[in-house]
């Protein structure tokens, strides 16, 4: 069994993107720019946001972040988005999800500019991506891949079980493992909460990507012998044996699941560093794309 280290690919992948942004700017181009708009407290929000200024610091990258209450209207937040829009030092934006409920996440989606959506959540770049077409892929899908293609895992004529059927990974991540590209040509089959007889199903995975949004939820014996498992999960849970009181899992019984695998991604340190990185490699395409 080996483990699958984000960390240490997303650390490959910053020193590229340094690299490859300090030679763009030398050659007199803009300092891509990134901003990031959030709305609320939500925790999970706060960290991963943190997580990417952090990282756009790292590969000389400038980063923004746009902060309203859980009280801003529907309307104040798509006007904010029309001014990013506009904003030609605004390469690429997202809005942090989840949003407050009075507030429509298709709507604001919809709004973002296609060109800018470095997210890659927009229906445009959605179904470019669905035809195979150059886009915006959603970061965390794209993140998976691009670990899978790092460790030389083989996918060709394998099948793919994805355990999730969200927008936001579970369908993009259906999509990329079927097109027919290298790394992918997989047989892929989406799972997700009504799926009877799920157990079956995920045995006969070669490659098991799980994000289905419960701690633990993947267990021993839903893992075939020699399987490669991706788990997309992170949850906080109560722990006594934890200094601040918690610890954080993801949806795969790691413990029990590693030793029946022969490829595995951790929690922490798996899959979350790489859709950080990926969003930094889609907001540099944008910035490109102009010039």
């Amino acid at each position: 069994m080996e483990i699958i280290d984000g960390k240490k690919i997303s650390a490959q992948v910053k020193q590229e993107l340094a690299d490859e942004i300090a030679a763009f700017v030398a050659e007199g181009k803009k300092i891509p720019h990134l901003v990031a708009v959030l709305v609320g407290n939500d925790g999970a929000s706060e960290t991963y946001v943190a997580s990417k200024v952090k990282a756009c610091q790292a590969v000389g990258m400038k980063s923004s972040e746009l902060r309203y209450g859980d009280d801003i209207t529907e309307e104040q937040l798509l006007t904010v988005i029309d001014k990013l829009n506009d904003d030609p030092d605004v390469d690429g934006f997202i809005v942090q999800l989840p949003l407050p409920k009075h507030i429509s996440e298709e709507k604001v989606l919809n709004r973002i500019n296609p060109d800018k959506d470095v997210d890659g959540f927009h229906p445009c770049n959605v179904g470019r991506m669905v035809l195979g077409l150059p886009t915006y892929l959603p970061a965390t899908p794209a993140g998976i891949v691009e670990l899978l293609t790092r460790y030389n895992i083989p996918t060709e004529g394998k099948h793919c079980v994805v355990v999730g059927r969200s927008n936001i990974v579970g369908t993009p991540m259906a999509v990329l493992m079927s097109r027919k590209a290298k790394n992918a040509n997989c047989t892929v089959t989406l799972c997700h909460s009504r799926t009877t007889n799920l157990k079956d199903i995920t045995r006969q995975a070669d490659i098991l990507i799980v994000a289905i949004g419960v701690p633990h939820f993947l267990k021993e014996d839903m893992v075939k012998e020699g399987a490669v498992v991706v788990d997309v999960g992170i949850h906080r849970i109560p722990s006594e044996t934890a200094k601040n009181g918690w610890k954080l899992v993801g949806d795969v019984d790691y413990d029990h699941v590693a030793p029946k695998c022969s490829y595995i991604t951790p929690v922490p340190g798996g899959v979350g560093p790489m859709t950080i990185v990926t969003l930094l490699q889609n907001t540099l395409k944008a910035c490109k794309a102009k010039h």
